[in-house]
């Protein structure tokens, strides 16, 4: 990483000696009122976190798709404002969340030298200030990246009793589940729920004769051995995972298992055709549905 890969403060290389005003006006990519970075960066959700650190200053917290972005969650547009905790009241730049919210001991960590949410802290501000859909896919991603769990969120809830959005974030907490590897697989799962079906289990494993791992289908029914596999485009796109995709599904089939593919058309176009090939797949081995 080169010396300027990471967000710093302009005024500070200018007084080293090390840049000039031109060329920090000419070469780099300004981020907020004296942050900057190397041009060659691409400004992703973690880039605008250290860069909305560096202008915050030290006493400054990072939280929610910050702090998420950080911990290493996937899927945070770069669009998404940065946020931090600071005390006291203040007019936050274009790209900027600045909250005055309250933290309790054990809530921050340190990451590469900055003062951040711990994953579960994040899930709380993110969960109770995002609208539900938004919340429950940033939640899924945060706990597949970390592992948290819905408890240690709503541990955190009952620290913060009273606080703003706190109806909102308890009644998603049933809904997220880490086991979600895209937003596309937490919208499947949210639809096939919402149609009053059985909350999927997700991830589940396929183990060969040999004790080994060699597939992993997205979410599915055990109880009655139906799985609802998402395809992105990747997968009609690429033909060798496409040649892997039609392998796979043959030897899960042949052990007894019924599969529903889910594509982006039929996820968001007709979701009520997903819930119907669902439901008739249960029905067909017996599901109570």
């Amino acid at each position: 990483m080169g010396i300027y890969d990471a967000p710093f403060r302009g005024s500070s290389a200018v007084a080293a000696g090390a840049l000039t005003d031109h060329q920090l006006r000419h070469g780099f990519t300004h981020l907020y009122r004296d942050v900057y970075v190397a041009r060659r960066v691409e400004v992703t959700a973690a880039v605008w976190a250290r860069a909305a650190w560096v202008y915050a200053g030290p006493d400054a917290v990072l939280t929610g798709y910050s702090a998420a972005a950080l911990h290493g969650s996937k899927w945070i547009d770069a669009s998404e404002p940065a946020e931090v905790i600071r005390v006291g009241h203040c007019r936050p730049p274009k790209h900027l969340l600045v909250h005055d919210y309250r933290l309790e001991p054990g809530e921050a960590t340190v990451v590469d030298g900055m003062r951040v949410a711990t994953p579960a802290r994040a899930a709380f501000d993110l969960g109770r200030r995002l609208p539900r859909k938004e919340a429950i896919v940033a939640l899924d991603a945060l706990c597949n990246a970390t592992k948290v769990k819905p408890e240690a969120i709503a541990d955190i809830a009952d620290r913060h009793r009273g606080a703003r959005g706190m109806t909102a974030l308890r009644a998603i907490l049933p809904d997220v589940d880490g086991g979600a590897e895209s937003p596309p697989e937490t919208h499947t799962r949210l639809v096939i729920v919402a149609a009053g079906l059985p909350r999927p289990e997700t991830q589940i494993v396929h183990v060969g004769e040999d004790g080994w791992e060699w597939a992993r289908s997205d979410m599915g029914w055990r109880e009655w051995r139906v799985l609802v596999e998402y395809d992105g485009e990747h997968h009609w796109t690429d033909r060798r995972q496409r040649a892997w995709d039609i392998e796979r599904s043959a030897r899960i089939e042949a052990l007894g298992w019924t599969v529903v593919r889910v594509g982006a058309e039929l996820l968001y176009d007709r979701p009520g055709e997903l819930v119907r090939r669902v439901r008739a797949k249960l029905r067909a081995v017996g599901a109570p549905v």
